[in-house]
């Protein structure tokens, strides 16, 4: 029969999975994703359009910046993969930034639909915003992914005058979970995770809108 223990290491386990799932650095992919699948105009793109943006974000924006943690942590710039400690952020942080700023650049040269252009400038916007705001503070970056899921569909729906609401129930299903394995695994404040999620939602989806 399974102990209290037992419980807890399953559910923190459960917690990990989900953190590692739904990782910051896979968001923009998981973006690409839902605006490639949504039943709207940008569903109809060219595959290969469609194939040479997802391995252009795959290789900047996931695999580059994967790639540089074991220098990093190798030269003692963070102390566990995880980088849970403020001030070991800033240097992944500013290195993430840089590489979402030449990802704009590409997309910007490139002759592609302008909400893609902007999904792509919105995560450089934020990954810019949460650098700075991390000088002082500290919010979840899980929390603050989540949240700029959450607007790229809303906005994506607005925009395109196309109901996702499937797609925006999944995203809050997803946001509860991933805010919850947060909690759980005590890496930040309930504080911390409500910033970083409003952060995403209020600041990518201002960003879409307006831009």
């Amino acid at each position: 029969m399974m102990d209290n223990t037992d419980r807890r290491d399953i559910i923190d386990l459960i917690a990990k999975i989900i953190s590692l799932i739904f990782h910051p650095l896979f968001i923009p992919l998981y973006g690409l994703i839902i605006v490639f699948s949504a039943p709207t105009l940008l569903g109809y793109l060219p595959l290969s359009l469609k194939k040479m943006l997802f391995f252009i974000v795959l290789i900047n924006n996931v695999l580059l910046p994967l790639s540089l943690l074991p220098y990093l942590k190798y030269r003692n710039y963070i102390s566990s993969w995880e980088i849970e400690n403020r001030r070991e952020r800033m240097l992944p942080l500013f290195l993430t930034t840089l590489l979402y700023a030449a990802t704009s650049y590409i997309m910007i040269r490139f002759p592609v639909p302008g909400f893609l252009k902007t999904f792509i400038l919105g995560a450089f916007f934020l990954s810019l915003l949460v650098t700075i705001i991390n000088f002082w503070w500290k919010i979840s970056l899980h929390s603050l992914g989540a949240g700029a899921v959450t607007a790229l569909i809303l906005i994506l729906s607005l925009k395109m005058s196309t109901p996702l609401l499937w797609y925006l129930i999944m995203a809050i299903i997803v946001s509860g979970l991933v805010l919850s394995a947060r909690l759980k695994l005590n890496s930040h404040t309930p504080s911390e995770v409500w910033t970083g999620y409003f952060t995403g939602l209020t600041g990518l989806g201002l960003f879409l809108w307006f831009f």
